[in-house]
């Protein structure tokens, strides 16, 4: 009787035991559940696991079809992983869901900005302002949306409303100029970059273009010094080396352009802009045959060169 108990005993004890595996098991089976699922998709994206991160998307919205941030999250998975055409579709599809959420538009306005579809990318920087009128970046990414998309006036608006709300922001002053310099407001450019220098100091992007501007206002030894000084804080820069040269023959000075037109075109190869101010600086100083060349490599060059379009694509010679 004492070994029967024994021996039950120890099959309770075995069932017992089979019956906690089992239950353990039926547990580690279940799904994980939306809150889970969502917790783990945005630690996959915290910590730049991406492709987990687009698997575990993939497979939310397979379950939860109409959770809005659940294709947000895929969305911005995707734009990452540098999928934009899979970044787009789960972005607008979330944006259908919940078109209240701002930061769907502003997410979908950086995958269309990145294209690039400035049009696009207004249009959901508009959306996402409109709910949430009070960040600064925000106004600054319409402003250079709308430039980029041959819409100055409108520029000028945000990036004055990008000030107004935060005076203090990088090179806020340097936007607010380039959109005056589209439209040829050169002076009130110039005033605006003098002023992004004074706030931010030495703004490489700042002092270029503000030798820029005074280079096509004419004011050519002011022109120099600012541009001067931008190939020392931007010496790879070929935009900056060919405005020196450029600026420096209108000046009169041909010996101090010509290497400057140099620089530009070694920096720009595939440029012909400069090849033809080096054409007209080399004449200038008696090397005719140099010229010559220089000028059948403008035509060359200019020839190769596809058409150029949009706002700034192009430049006089």
């Amino acid at each position: 009787m004492t070994c029967f108990l024994r021996r039950l005993a120890s099959l309770v004890v075995l069932i017992s035991a089979i019956l906690l595996c089992l239950s353990r098991l039926e547990v580690q089976a279940q799904p994980p559940t939306q809150a889970q699922t969502r917790q783990q998709l945005l630690h996959d994206l915290d910590s730049g696991q991406l492709r987990d991160a687009v698997l575990v998307g993939q497979q939310a919205v397979s379950r939860w079809p109409r959770d809005a941030r659940f294709r947000h999250y895929l969305g911005v998975a995707y734009f990452k992983n540098g999928d934009l055409k899979q970044a787009q579709e789960q972005l607008t599809r979330a944006g259908e869901l919940n078109p209240r959420d701002s930061a769907i538009h502003l997410d979908l306005a950086l995958v269309l900005l990145s294209e690039p579809d400035y049009a696009g990318a207004a249009d959901e920087l508009e959306a996402a302002i409109k709910l949430n009128p009070s960040i600064t970046l925000w106004h600054t990414l319409l402003g250079r949306a709308y430039l980029n998309s041959n819409r100055s006036l409108q520029a000028i608006g945000e990036f004055k409303t990008a000030l107004k709300l935060d005076p203090a922001i990088k090179l806020g002053h340097y936007h607010l100029g380039f959109a005056y310099f589209s439209l040829g407001r050169n002076d009130e450019a110039i005033s605006e970059y003098k002023e992004e220098l004074r706030r931010s100091g030495e703004s490489p992007a700042a002092v270029c273009a503000l030798g820029h501007s005074l280079l096509a206002s004419g004011k050519y030894d002011a022109a120099i010094t600012y541009l001067q000084r931008g190939t020392e804080v931007d010496s790879h820069n070929p935009h900056v080396w060919y405005d020196l040269g450029k600026a420096q023959a209108l000046a009169g000075q041909w010996a101090k352009a010509e290497p400057s037109l140099r620089k530009a075109a070694e920096l720009n190869p595939k440029d012909p802009s400069p090849h033809y101010q080096l054409a007209r600086v080399l004449e200038k100083l008696g090397k005719t045959e140099e010229g010559q060349s220089e000028r059948a490599r403008f035509a060359e060059l200019k020839k190769a060169q596809p058409a150029a379009a949009g706002m700034a694509t192009g430049r006089d010679q």
